[in-house]
């Protein structure tokens, strides 16, 4: 795997690509000169656990025979600053809003396998951030 991360040339403008073209903007915090004209670093974090539990779900609901109609996953981390100064999430919640003919339980155990066992993101994470959920089906 390789990620080339380019500077655009002016004040924190980065553009980060993947062998396969896909590109991402980011950006730093006003406070250290960026505009805010991307996703910071920080919140790619909480990007990609989102994004990997997500494609985790819906894998595991499509083998498990459930009607999923739609997913959104929204994630909030609580950054805290260290005592050597960097911040670091000290928790992440992932709540994951679900529609579709599905079974409740199946729908648990989907995304408990995903942050416990399959998503790379979560295990990469857990070391360092309680990492929780909830979900809500919506018909």
């Amino acid at each position: 795997m390789n990620i080339e991360v380019n500077w655009l040339g002016k004040d924190n403008h980065l553009e980060a690509a993947n062998e396969e073209g896909g590109k991402i903007r980011m950006d730093g915090d006003t406070i250290i000169g960026g505009l805010e004209g991307g996703i910071s670093p920080f919140q790619l974090l909480l990007a990609g656990i989102g994004g990997c539990s997500a494609i985790d779900v819906i894998s595991i609901l499509k083998k498990q025979k459930q009607d999923l109609q739609s997913l959104k996953v929204e994630v909030d981390g609580d950054k805290q600053k260290t005592d050597v100064g960097y911040s670091e999430y000290k928790s992440i919640h992932m709540h994951f809003i679900l529609s579709g003919d599905l079974n409740p339980k199946k729908v648990e155990r989907a995304i408990n396998l995903s942050v416990t066992k399959y998503c790379s993101v979560s295990k990469a994470l857990e070391k360092g951030s309680d990492i929780s959920y909830d979900f809500e089906i919506k018909n």
